[in-house]
Formats: structure tokens, sequence, C-alpha cells
């Protein structure tokens, strides 16, 4: 199991919240900043809360202790992972009882989850009840030393022998030593009760010599009372009789009182169910509740109504923006594509380097076909003054050429230049730039209008979805409702009557207990018609006493007549002492019997002990090694839970009490997790959570401490709360 988070208003932490993560949590607090109290609230949103615990001498009870201090109600909300799954757990008031209000559901989907219950979410994300996670993975300020309970000695039973833990051995030598006590406890056990009879039996045996005189004594006085009773009888009557008759209006008081409770439960359910019966009270506060939702969803439309014209005009402003006369219905990359060779075009010189080359050439030719017409090699001298020619006016064509190619293209870049109002090629660049922005930003107000614009049309959907939800829920039990008000109206109509017609059922139920406990009278006779001469009560203990007297009388007659019968035959009377005898004998061996018992189950919990405890104290040895630097390499812990410490090579143990503080922490702190790892299911680790647990270690003994939480931490997720920075410049160190 993981926590997540939890959010708490829990003591002093008002509203606070928690983030954790896998592995080794270091939270860091001062005092009174909610260490302990987290680790409570944690404990509470698993265990619950003691509600019939009550304070005593220097001691709070959680429910008081706990209580907010900002005088709001008690709640909170831990979200974990178990088994794959993201529950959210959440606690809050049921009435007058703190955290009496439980609900576990899948994070993600809010649908309950139906095998956790505020009884049992905590042994079933643990994996074990209360006392022993308190003895294990829980270790709370000042509480590292740990104690027997009878879950923890049932779990460690059943992990030394069958795997059952329904029975514990304190529990079992408690039963034991209540059976002993039953058979021999000086008032109330049975061996005494069965030796006192036997007295009884013998002191009869002597009273049969007192019968005969007892028998005359009782018929004198017998006779006597007689007369007294009869007229005791006749006064006794008498009153019954007017007492019945009392009793009589009573009852029919009562009937009519049930038949008007149970005619004002069924005119609440004619009422309730007039056009058709309404659904429960939990889908109608439900529905309650989407009412409520609708005025959020108006607010939420005005909001998306108000952004949608935002994005509208935003959009108009980026679309005007973005018009170019130069770039007419171009994209962007058109644009810049167009402008690119625009540029290139204003920027290039022009190629006349050929036409003046060329040019040369002839004219060079033309010079030297006129030096050859001079020399004489030439059959006549006409034909170098023609080649001559020729030559020059082609050079000087060339020439006049290649000016006009370069004005040209001088021409044709000013008007590029000025066609873009700009002065540079760059300048030309520079403006598609701009154009390729703004569209840029056009099409951003685009997206944003169409996200505005889907927005508002899925609240309007969704308001127009929980209208007709609505009415479709009321419809059946107001069919004439139109709108919200009428569906609101009507909802609470039937909450209103299902409260009438709980307390008219409340009423009613309590008109019939009235009913049932008056039952029917009886008749009786009728009055005799004497006066009593004293009030009912002094009556009927008087004809008690007298009846009393008489049957005591006939008892006494009756016992001297038996025993006067029985005097020469005493069987009966041996008989019953003979059984008594027996009776005697069978609980003096069963008491025998449990005493054996007794020593039986010591040596079988001594054999228990022999096969968990080394296993117990080899793990718990080895982390108090890793938390003593291997200064202490051995634990033994005793059938009373009481740690023992041996230094590696030492030749005796340590009890707890004769180490330092800190040695005894870390002695108690390596037992529960051992504890922990033996005692507790490993399939699902459950969080480990330690209140200032490290406090009084010194700096190498709390390195040596994180160094085997974080290895722990790769196991199970721990929670160590300190008002210490050491831990915390020591994680950051890492």
């Amino acid at each position: 199991m993981k926590i997540l988070r939890m959010r708490a208003t829990f003591g002093g932490l008002d509203h606070r919240k928690l983030e954790l993560k896998e592995g080794l949590n270091i939270i860091e607090a001062p005092n009174e900043g909610g260490k302990s109290t987290w680790a409570a609230f944690l404990r509470a949103m698993l265990y619950g809360i003691n509600t019939k615990e009550r304070d005593k001498q220097g001691y709070i009870a959680e429910k008081n202790r706990y209580q907010p201090w900002n005088g709001g109600a008690m709640e909170g909300v831990v979200e974990l992972e178990w088994k794959g799954e993201r529950i959210t757990l959440r606690r809050g008031p049921k009435g007058n009882t703190p955290f009496g209000k439980f609900e576990a559901v899948y994070t993600d989907t809010g649908e309950p989850v139906g095998y956790l219950t505020a009884d049992n979410v905590g042994e079933t994300l643990i994996g074990a009840p209360r006392e022993v996670f308190e003895r294990s993975a829980f270790v709370g300020q000042g509480g590292a030393a740990i104690d027997g309970a009878p879950a923890l000695e049932a779990r460690i039973a059943a992990l030394a022998s069958s795997g059952e833990e329904d029975v514990s051995y304190s529990q079992v030598e408690r039963r034991l030593r209540d059976w002993l006590n039953r058979r021999r406890h000086n008032k109330t056990g049975l061996i005494p009760k069965l030796e006192e009879e036997l007295a009884g039996i013998e002191q009869v045996e002597a009273r049969q010599a007192k019968a005969f005189r007892l028998a005359q004594e009782a018929r004198r006085e017998m006779d006597k009372l007689q007369a007294e009773h009869r007229r005791l009888q006749a006064e006794r009557d008498a009153h019954l009789a007017r007492a019945m008759a009392v009793r009589r209006q009573r009852w029919e008081e009562a009937q009519q009182a049930l038949e008007a409770a149970r005619g004002q439960v069924d005119a609440t359910e004619a009422e309730l169910n007039r056009y058709g019966a309404p659904p429960d009270r939990a889908t109608l506060q439900k529905a309650q509740g989407e009412l409520n939702r609708l005025n959020a969803l108006h607010t939420s439309r005005k909001q998306a109504e108000e952004r949608l014209e935002q994005a509208q005009a935003q959009e108009t402003e980026a679309a005007a923006a973005a018009v170019d006369p130069l770039f007419p219905d171009m994209t962007p990359d058109q644009a810049w594509e167009q402008a690119n060779d625009d540029a290139q075009a204003a920027g290039e010189a022009p190629r006349c380097g050929g036409l003046y080359g060329a040019g040369a050439a002839c004219l060079v030719l033309a010079a030297g076909s006129l030096v050859v017409s001079f020399t004489g090699l030439l059959p006549a001298p006409w034909m170098g003054w023609a080649a001559c020619g020729v030559l020059a006016v082609v050079g000087a064509g060339l020439f006049a050429a290649a000016a006009i190619r370069k004005k040209r293209a001088a021409s044709a870049g000013a008007e590029l230049l000025e066609h873009y109002e700009v002065d540079s090629p760059e300048g030309i660049l520079a403006r598609a730039s701009a154009y390729r922005e703004s569209r840029v930003v056009a099409d951003q107000a685009v997206k944003q209008r169409e996200s505005a614009q889907q927005a508002l049309e899925a609240l309007l959907a969704q308001d127009e979805q929980i209208r007709k939800d609505l009415l479709e829920l009321v419809h059946p039990f107001a069919p004439t409702v139109k709108d919200t008000f009428g569906v609101s109206a009507a909802i609470s109509r039937s909450l209103q009557l299902e409260d009438k017609l709980a307390t008219a059922q409340v009423k009613l139920e309590g008109a019939r207990q009235l009913a049932a406990s008056l039952p029917r009278p009886e008749p009786v006779a009728a009055d005799p018609g004497v006066e009593p001469r004293f009030d009912p009560a002094e009556t009927a203990a008087r004809l008690n006493a007298a009846e009393g007297e008489l049957s005591r009388l006939r008892s006494g007659l009756a016992m001297a007549q038996g025993e006067l019968n029985t005097l020469g035959d005493p069987a009966e009377l041996a008989l019953r002492k003979e059984a008594a005898r027996e009776e005697l004998d069978r609980r003096q061996e069963e008491y025998a019997a449990l005493e054996t018992a007794l020593k039986a189950l010591d040596a079988a919990h001594a054999g228990l002990q022999a096969r968990f405890s080394p296993a117990l104290n080899r793990l718990a040895g080895d982390y108090l090694a890793k938390l003593t630097g291997g200064k202490y390499d051995k634990v033994s812990l005793t059938r009373q839970f009481e740690a023992l410490a041996e230094e590696t090579g030492g030749l005796q143990p340590r009890r707890a009490l004769a180490l330092s503080q800190g040695t005894a922490d870390q002695l108690y702190l390596a037992v529960r997790l051992a504890v922990s790892q033996l005692v507790l299911p490993g399939e699902e680790p459950c969080p480990l959570v330690l209140d200032d647990a490290l406090a009084n270690f010194d700096d190498t003994r709390m390195a040596l401490a994180l160094d085997c939480l974080e290895e722990l931490g790769e196991e199970r997720q721990i929670l160590l709360f300190t008002c210490h920075s050491r831990e915390k410049a020591w994680q950051q160190g890492r």
C-alpha cells in the first residue's frame, strides 16, 4: 500500500495537505508543527476513533485530543494506491460522532469500494488489526517499546504453528484461570458450594429430631392465620378490580393513539405518492446537488461567453492586421518565397562583363588588322582596312549593348524597391517577415476563438443535459413540472414529506410499543364490595406476608411430616448426600485437570516461542547491527515483549533499562522492524510510520538508521516525522 496524499482538519491541522512519494519520506516540522497529529490522523482514517473512550487522570481521549482547533468538524481525506487501484478514503462527522461518517471510492471513477467499510478498512488495507499495527509498523512519539496484545500474540502463534489466528496464549490462559476460579473461588466457586451443600444435608439430619415439635406448632399458627388471609384476599380483589378498570382505560387510550398514528402515516404516504413514488432520499439529495451544479454552470457559461467575445474580437483584430496588398491571398510561405525572389532581383547587378570583353577583343583585332595591312603581308592593303572597320563597328556595338543592359537592370531594381515601399532588398524580406508573423497571430486567434466556442458549447450541452435529467427524474412523481424552479420545489416537497413521514413513523412505532406494553386487560371478578383497610401496597404486603407465613408453616409442617415419614428410612437423604459427594469429587478432578492444562499451555507457549523467537530475534539482531554500526548484533525478546541487546562478542545481554535512551530506542526500533516484516502481509506492504523515532540518535547512528530505512523504502513506503533538520540534510546530501 502507498499513501499518495492526505488532507486533514484534525487537531492543529487546519485544512492542511501532505504530499507523499514512494520509499522514504522525511517530513520535517518544528515542535507543535503537526507531526504526531499527522501520524494519529492516518491511524484514525484507517481504524477510526473509539468514541466510547473517556478522559482520565493524565490522559485525554482521542476524540477530545484531536478536536480541530479552528472549532470546525473533524474531517479528512486520504488518497492511496492499493493492489494497483487508486482509492480515496473520506471521514467526517456524523451527527455528534467525530469521524462517524466514512466513504471509500475509486479515485478515478468516484464509484464506491464495496468491500471497504468504516470497521474493516484498516485491517483490510494494512492486513492486520489495530493492535498489531500499533505494535509493529506504527511507532508513535516516545512509543518505540512494544507490549503484548491478544491480536499480536495470535498472529505470532499463527506464524509459528498452523496459521490460525482465532485465539492467543493470554486469552486461553485467562479462560483457564477463570474456570479454575469458578471451581475454587472462596465465595462463588462450585467446590465451596458443594461443600456447603454437604454441610446443609448434615444439618437436615440433625433437624429431623425437631420435626414433630415443629409440626404441632405449625398447625396451631395456621388456624389463626387463615381467617386473616381470607379477609385480606377480599380486600386485594377489591383493589384489583379498581386497578383493572384504570388499566383498561389506559389500554383503550393507547389503541386510539395507535390508530391516529396509523392514519397520519397513511395520509402522509398518500400525499407523498400522490402522482407516483419519488426516488430514495439519496437520489433526491443528489438531484439537489445537480441543481446547485446548474448555478455553477450558469456562472461558468457567463465566463465562457465573455471569453468567446474576447476571442472573437482578438480574431477580428488579428485578421485585419494580417492583410497586406502586396501578398494577396498568399500563405506565409508563398509570400516569403515571392519576397525572397524580388529581393534577389532588386539586389543583383547587371551581367555586362561578357559584352565589354567581347567589344574590347573586337577593337584589339581591328587594331591588329590595321597593323597587318601596313606590313604588306596581305595581298591587298584594303583587305586589312576593311577588316579593321568591321571589327571596330562590332566592338563599338558590343560596348553600347552592355551600357543599355546595365541601365535597364538598375531601373527594374528601383521599380521593385518602390513597389515594396522600401529602400533596400532587406526591407522586402522584413515586410514579408512581418506579414508572416501577423498571419501566425491571426491563426492563433482563430484557434483560441474555436477553443472558447467549443468550451461554451460543452457547457451549454452539459446544462441542457442536467435540466433534461432532472425533469426526467421528477416527472414520475411531479408530472406538471416544466422548469428547474419546479424541479427544486418538487424535490424539496418530497424531502419534506419524507421527513414528515419519518416523524409519523417514529410516532407510530412509539404508539405501537406503548400499545404492545399494555396487554389487553383480562376480565376479573366483580368488586366484592369490601372496603379495604389499607392501601393496595400494604394490602399486598400483608397478604404476601400472610401467604408467606402460611406457606412457611405448611412447608414446615410438610417437611416435618416428610422427615417424620422418613425417620426410619433415611435412604433419600443418603442419596442426596452421595450425589453431592460425587459432584464434589468430579469438580475436584476438573480442578486438577485444569491445573494440568495450564501447565501444558505454558509448555506449549514456550515451544511456540522457541520456534518463532529465533527468527524474530535473528532478524531484529540484523537490524540492530545496522542501526548501531555493528556494536550490538544480538536481540532476544521475553514473553512479556521486553527486548534485550547483546554486544558483538559480549557475554551477557543487557536490558533496555540498562542502555542509553538512544540505544534503547534503536533496540526497540530494530524489534519493530523485525515484527513488521514477520507478522504483516508481504504481498502489499503497509507504510511504516515513525514519529520522531530518531530523536535520541546521535548523528552517526542517525545516518545508519536512515541508510537502513532507505533500503527498506525499496520494499515499503516509510513516513519519518522529525523535528530536526539533519535527516533532511542527510537526504539532500545523498
